[in-house]
This record gives C-alpha cells, structure tokens and sequence, in this order.
C-alpha cells in the first residue's frame, strides 16, 4: 500500500482529533497497519483552530508529523487557507461546502460536500459530523473498512450513542458514493 500521509483540520468542537484518534486506531487493531496520529490545538480547546496528523502505512513509520500531506480534510476556512498549500501536487483534498470555499489553484483532486447540513438533516446530532466525514474520506481513499470503524466506536461510544454514529459514518459513505455515480455520469 502506498503510505498515506493524512492532515485532518478545522476547530475545536468539530471532532477532527477524535477521528484521527479512530482512524489510526482502525487501521491498527483491525486492519493490520502501522498508523501514528499527533495533534495540534489552536489558541482556544474549544473554536480554535487544530490539526490532527495520521499516518497510516504497511512499513515502518519513522517520523510522527505531516510535512506535505497527500490527504487533507479542512472543516473550517481557516484550516483550508493555513493548509491547503501544503498538499502534495496530485493529492485529495476533501472539504465541507458549509464552511469553506475552495480556491481553484491548489494541485488537488477536490471534492466538496455539505456534510454539516446533511448530518444535521438527517441525523441532527452535529456531534457525530466528524464520523460522517470519516466516512465519506475512507469511501473516497479506500483506507479502511466501515466495519473496522463501527469496532472502534464500540469501544469509545457510550451505547446511547451507537447508532448515531453508525448512521452518521454510513451517510458519509452514501454522500461519497451518490458524488462518485453523479461524477462518473
């Protein structure tokens, strides 16, 4: 597999370290990777700016932080206008449509969905956003199993919880998918 060098970006609240956090671990315990994740906050815990980095390789992984990342999400403008350059040329770029305008320059495949208003229209829980985009982001780059993802949950997510965000993860998918057959005609 080609090593995946993952920048997940926007503010604190929106869960962005949480999924990294999951993402590394899924790749980890059930997918029989090497994965690192680091992190950054901004001045605020809470509305600041963070970044989470994640690496997720089949070698060795020998340095924790993203230089020049090949996957970036951006949730927020600031995180699209502070990271968006770093991207490697021919590398994906996934934003939400809610909170952030792209710029056309970036060397990227680009993709962008409202994934905030369709959490909230269909599952009304803006706490579980950030599993929709997990899911729209593994449907897209094939870096795990949605299994894999909902084992992970189970053991982070109080019950009561559960099934918000295995709808939130399985709306992502089916965002991802409904882009994939409108784009390929």
């Amino acid at each position: 597999m080609e090593r995946r060098r993952i920048i997940l970006s926007g503010s604190g609240g929106q869960g962005v370290i949480t999924a990294a956090i999951i993402l590394a671990e899924t790749a980890i315990l059930y997918e029989g990777l090497n994965a690192v994740q680091s992190q950054a906050y901004g001045p605020e815990a809470r509305g600041g700016a963070s970044r989470s980095d994640v690496i997720i390789s089949d070698t060795d992984i020998l340095f924790p932080k993203v230089v020049q990342p090949n996957i970036l999400v951006c949730l927020t403008q600031e995180a699209y206008d502070k990271f968006s350059g770093l991207i490697r040329p021919g590398g994906f770029l996934l934003t939400d449509s809610h909170y952030v305008k792209q710029n056309e320059k970036i060397d990227a495949r680009q993709i962008e969905l409202d994934m905030y208003t369709e959490v909230m229209n269909k599952i009304g829980k803006p706490i579980v956003f950030n599993i929709c985009v997990l899911g729209v982001l593994i449907t897209f780059i094939k870096l795990v199993n949605p299994k894999s993802i909902m084992k992970v949950l189970e053991t982070r997510i109080p019950p009561s919880f559960l099934q918000f965000n295995r709808d939130a993860l399985d709306l992502g998918i089916k965002m991802a998918e409904n882009y994939s057959a409108k784009v390929a005609g």
